[in-house]
């Protein structure tokens, strides 16, 4: 009876919340539909509402602001947006962090979440997977004694939360996993290996010696 139990949560728990995430994304995406007037929206026109076409409209609208941004022209409007912005006292700080967030993790340029790291935390003789996410900044670099690098270290099994350390690079083992074979490795709590099996750089893997050919007897 157990047994069943526990093979039905393994089939219906991450369904359900696939289902229950998709069901978030959709809804939220199909918000965009707000930004049509009344006149025009489906159900007005129609009779009735067509289901996904926000996300739809959504994702027309990243597209074009994407591909305003990446011209000439679209480049000065945002940096004239972001000049208004700044001149706001309590919105300049929300916009400005969030932005400095975004553009780190989002941009192909950044350098978060680059490199899966092997670190021991939270103590000696303990390790964990971890992403290096740069370097301290020099304020705080001039107080250490050796080179160190900033590291993030996700919790199991959600790594949107987790701690923010700065370790001696001497000490982090840079891996040649992906990111997202150590985020996965993490999620899992460790039961989905990945597909590489490299060592951390640096170390040798132990190459047992071949046993001696020993000729046969006369």
């Amino acid at each position: 009876m157990k047994r069943y139990l526990i093979a039905g949560l393994l089939v219906w728990v991450p369904l359900g919340f696939t289902l229950w995430v998709l069901y978030l994304l959709i809804s939220t995406l199909d918000q965009g539909m707000l930004l049509i007037p009344d006149v025009w929206q489906p159900e007005h026109l129609l009779g009735f509402k067509i289901p996904g076409l926000g996300v739809v409209i959504s994702l027309l609208i990243l597209f074009g602001t994407g591909a305003i941004a990446t011209n000439i022209f679209g480049a000065k409007l945002i940096s004239a947006w972001e000049k208004i912005l700044g001149r706001i006292p309590f919105v300049k700080s929300i916009y400005s962090s969030i932005k400095q967030v975004s553009d780190t993790i989002l941009s192909n340029n950044g350098n978060a979440f680059r490199k899966a790291l092997l670190i021991e935390f939270p103590r000696k003789g303990s390790w964990t997977i971890a992403f290096r996410t740069g370097s301290p900044a020099s304020e705080i670099a001039e107080f250490l004694d050796e080179e160190y690098v900033s590291v993030y270290v996700p919790t199991t099994p959600i790594p949107t939360s987790g701690y923010f350390v700065m370790l001696p690079k001497s000490q982090v083992h840079e891996l040649q996993m992906s990111v997202e074979e150590a985020l996965k490795y993490v999620v899992s709590m460790g039961v989905l290996e990945p597909h590489s099996h490299a060592l951390p750089v640096g170390d040798t893997p132990v190459i047992p010696a071949p046993p001696p050919i020993v000729p046969p007897a006369p």
